[in-house]
């Protein structure tokens, strides 16, 4: 993993591909918001860079960072064969190991959520920094939309507020368990945080989490399913 040694004063490279990268972002991404609000998508996708970089990744990484959800929501297979032409074989690599679905029609959310986790478990760290950094800038969203509109938030959501706080803190048990780095744990701390938040106007979210995993018909899925 390309990522600069801690407390290093030497910034990575950040040239032409970069920007390009952004140009191709903001043009496959026009038009799209983040969910039922009117703040563009690709606001996301510059934080999730910026995240990455803090993290210690080089230019490939926040590329990829700027271009994780392009395979998903903007063409799927044949967008990520041009991925790779265009930014090379390292990013596509990550960005493929950030999507969780490649075709329009997309298989229920919680097999793609049990899919995704499986994924996330046997990938490499730069691919894991990223995902970390996308999962983080989701939550701390989260937990901002919550406390400013209450449970109304869960609406967006396809998962509602079982699943999503089942999806985030097996994400982040997962994350903790291999490759920690930055954004691992700064996910630790904001899932905590939307838990506790959360728990002060329900019953304790792990205790959620944990109904939900029990639905499921297998607990395992809280350690990230079956290898």
């Amino acid at each position: 993993m390309k990522v600069r040694k801690k407390r290093s004063l030497s910034p990575p490279h950040l040239g032409p591909r970069l920007q390009r990268a952004f140009r191709y972002a903001a043009e496959k991404h026009a038009g799209q918001t983040r969910k039922q609000t009117a703040v563009p998508y690709l606001s996301h996708l510059m934080a999730v860079a910026s995240l990455v970089l803090e993290a210690g990744g080089d230019e490939d990484m926040a590329i990829a960072a700027l271009l994780h959800d392009v395979v998903e929501d903007c063409g799927g297979l044949p967008r990520l064969r041009e991925v790779r032409k265009l930014f090379g074989a390292r990013v596509a690599k990550v960005v493929e190991g950030c999507t969780d679905s490649f075709g329009e029609l997309k298989p229920e959310w919680i097999e793609r959520k049990k899919d995704y986790l499986r994924e996330v478990k046997h990938a490499d760290a730069e691919t894991r920094l990223v995902s970390a950094s996308d999962k983080l800038h989701n939550v701390r969203t989260i937990l901002a939309d919550y406390r400013q509109d209450g449970e109304a938030i869960w609406a967006r959501f396809n998962g509602k507020k079982e699943g999503t706080l089942w999806y985030y803190r097996a994400l982040n048990n997962e994350y903790r368990r291999r490759h920690p780095n930055r954004s691992t744990r700064e996910l630790e701390i904001a899932v905590t945080e939307l838990e506790s938040a959360v728990a002060k106007n329900s019953h304790s979210s792990k205790r959620s989490s944990n109904k939900f995993a029990k639905k499921l018909g297998n607990r395992r899925l809280q350690l990230l399913g079956d290898e």
